[in-house]
Parts: structure tokens; C-alpha cells; sequence
């Protein structure tokens, strides 16, 4: 029996992020041979996903949710979401699975590698794609899941597992010699949280550079030995072997921190973009080019190290320590901000792409 109903999903265009549209189409709920349907129920929007569309074209993330137009892509989001349809054997109506999801009502998956663990998308149009990405794991599996922080788990894991692969990679080359590590956006989650994986007992010591308006939040974060405002970079001393860690990609900005700390700069790792919606850029005035930081690898790095349970206990352990430092009932870092339905995501994606959204707000969108 064939069993129609409507899709609902939002678009956004490629070259202009703060332009999107809501659309609605009428599809057969029935799967096909070796096929399931997810039913999406949360997301959560953060910079990152900006930071995601921001580099759709040179590393493909446009190519994970393909919307069949040219101009116009499927904004990626980690969120969760429901069995509603099974033709595979292990895969059971009602399961719930965390990954990687556009914002839509539902998506057409074609499991394959199935564990207990969960499964990885077959779909021939991500057979190229990062594998990271492409993995989807039952929540009855994930020792680390609870229904009650499912919206901290879709705003902070994301982050927090480049932040704490960062801080890996970080550790494992020993700051390649620096004693100083300058963060830009320092007040972003995934900054924060790496300097939180860090650690104060390293020796080295964090500088956190901010706006001058955000500068008291980052000071209450606890993890940077310092705080300095973008206007007053100038005023840190030259004095020490200094890695910088840019979050924000401010090209202006990088250029200032290479010709500030000159022949003291001996590492510049560029780990996102928080302050900017262009292509990535790894050149700099002077000094180190910029080295570009992508979590997958070192994570296959540590699977090899560890094997891939370790990994897990690694960043999951590592994930409820942070989620116990974001939520302290004496100074909670995070607010968690709900929406409801597609208009909301928009507006959610517009303020983030003029950085109108303040750092302590993590936005939940429930779809």
C-alpha cells in the first residue's frame, strides 16, 4: 500500500547564509529495499553550523543533504531523531538515534556497518564524504546518553569533541614547545572547551582574546590564565615561545597576532571561524602559515592509539565533566534557548550569521 505524506525542510542559500526558505513536498513513506526513514525531532543551531555552510563548497558539507538545486543547501545539524519506517533487519521502529541530519521533518537512509553501536549512511552521495559525519548512534547503545541532557548533548558534543581532540593534538605535540597558547573568540564553546580539556597543570598559559563586550563572560569561565580584549592585543608582551589557536578567522585579526608575537609565533592552528562567514584561508602576513585542525583525523589517530571504546570513554567521560562545569547551578555558563518549528530555525540562522546571538545562549531547535 503506497502511504504519502509531507516533507518539510529548510533551504539555505550556498552564497548567502542569512537568506533561506521553507519548503514542502509529498513523498511515499513507504522504504525502499535496504532503506529506513528518520522522523527529526531536535537540533541544535550554534556558530558551528555557520561554520559548516561557511565552508559547504571546499569541504563538501553541502554534499551530505543534497537539495537537488544549485544554489541552494541543506544547513548540516547534529540533532535527534525517530525510526518511523524499517526495511532493514536490526533496525526497529521507535529506535532513537543521535547524528548528522539536515533541518527537515524526515531523511531516507540506507544503513550499512550495523552494530549495536548504531549504523553509518550507505547513500551512494556520501559514500565520499567524512566518515565522522556519516555514523548514527542508537541512544540505547550510548552509555553517556540521558533523555534529560539530550539538548545539552546536540549544543555541546559536537563542540566538544573537536575541543577535546584539540586538546589532544595539543598535548600529544607538547604545544610544539609553546609556553603561551592565544585563543581568538575565546568565548565561543568550542574555545572554552578546550582550554576546559587543557587544563590549568600544563604549564602553559591560556589567553583568552575577546570583544571587549563579551570580555567579562570569558572572564568568569575560569580556564584562561588571561583575558584580553581584541583592542588591547598589542598590550600582551612578546616575551615567550606563543601558539595561537584562531577560532575566530578573522584574517585582520590573524595578521595582527603574527606580527605582534613575531619571531615568538611558532605554531598558528586554525580550528574554525567563528567571527567569519568566508571561504577558509590558511595564509598569514608573516610567521607559520596556518595550520588547519580537523578533529577526524586525530580521532583516527586515537582509534588506532586506543581503539574505538576508548575513544569513546575518552570524550564521553570528558563530555559530563564539561556538562557538569556549563550547567553549575552557582554560575551556569549556558542557557539553554528552546524553538519550535522552521520560522524559528531561520531566525536562529540569521542571528547567527550577524553575531546576534549572546555566547551564553545555546539554541534548541524542536522541529
Amino acid at each position: 500500500m503506497q502511504i504519502t505524506s509531507t516533507v518539510t525542510r529548510l533551504i539555505t542559500r550556498k552564497d548567502a547564509l542569512d537568506q533561506s526558505r521553507i519548503e514542502q513536498v509529498s513523498r511515499s513513506f513507504v522504504p525502499a529495499t535496504g532503506e529506513v526513514i528518520l522522523k527529526i525531532d531536535r537540533c541544535a543551531l550554534t556558530t558551528n553550523n555557520i561554520t559548516y555552510a561557511a565552508y559547504g563548497n571546499s569541504m563538501n558539507y553541502w554534499g551530505f543533504f543534497p537539495t537537488g538545486l544549485a544554489e541552494w543547501g541543506h544547513v548540516p545539524v547534529w540533532g535527534f531523531a525517530d525510526v518511523i519506517a524499517s526495511d532493514v533487519a536490526g533496525i526497529k521502529v521507535g529506535e532513537r538515534f543521535y547524528g548528522y541530519f539536515p533541518i527537515a521533518s524526515h531523511l531516507w537512509m540506507r544503513p550499512e556497518r550495523i552494530t549495536e553501536r548504531g549504523f553509518y549512511d550507505g547513500a551512494e552521495h556520501r559514500q565520499g564524504l567524512t566518515s565522522a559525519y556519516n555514523q548514527y548512534t542508537r541512544c540505547s547503545w550510548d552509555a553517556y546518553y540521558s533523555p534529560d541532557t539530550e539538548n545539552l548533548q546536540i549544543l555541546l558534543k559536537p563542540l566538544f569533541l573537536t575541543s577535546s581532540m584539540l586538546a589532544d593534538f595539543l598535548q600529544d605535540k607538547q604545544c610544539f614547545g609553546a609556553t603561551r597558547l592565544v585563543f581568538s573568540s575565546a568565548s565561543s564553546k568550542t574555545a572554552y572547551g578546550t582550554a576546559v580539556c587543557l587544563g590549568s597543570h600544563s604549564g602553559v598559559e591560556r589567553v583568552g582574546l575577546t570583544s571587549a563586550g563579551n570580555q567579562p563572560f570569558v572572564e568568569s569561565l575560569d580556564c584562561y590564565e588571561r583575558t584580553v580584549s581584541y583592542e588591547e592585543l598589542e598590550s600582551l608582551p612578546n616575551d615567550r615561545p606563543t601558539l595561537y589557536v584562531d577560532f575566530s578567522g578573522d584574517l585582520d585579526l590573524r595578521d595582527r597576532v603574527h606580527r605582534h608575537f613575531s619571531g615568538q609565533l611558532i605554531y598558528s592552528c586554525f580550528a574554525g571561524s567563528a567571527q567569519s562567514t568566508h571561504e577558509a584561508r590558511l595564509t598569514a602576513i608573516e610567521g607559520p602559515q596556518p595550520v588547519f585542525f580537523f578533529a577526524p583525523i586525530q580521532i583516527r589517530k586515537r582509534n588506532a592509539d586506543w581503539g574505538p571504546e576508548g575513544v569513546s570513554q575518552h570524550i564521553g567521560e570528558g563530555l559530563l565533566q564539561f556538562f557538569q562545569k556549563v550547567t553549575a547551578a552557582e554560575k551556569p555558563l549556558l542557557t539553554v534557548v528552546e524553538g519550535r518549528g522552521y520560522e524559528a530555525a531561520q531566525e536562529v540562522i540569521s542571528r547567527l550569521f550577524y553575531g546576534r546571538v549572546k555566547p551564553v545562549e545555546g539554541h534548541v531547535i524542536r522541529l
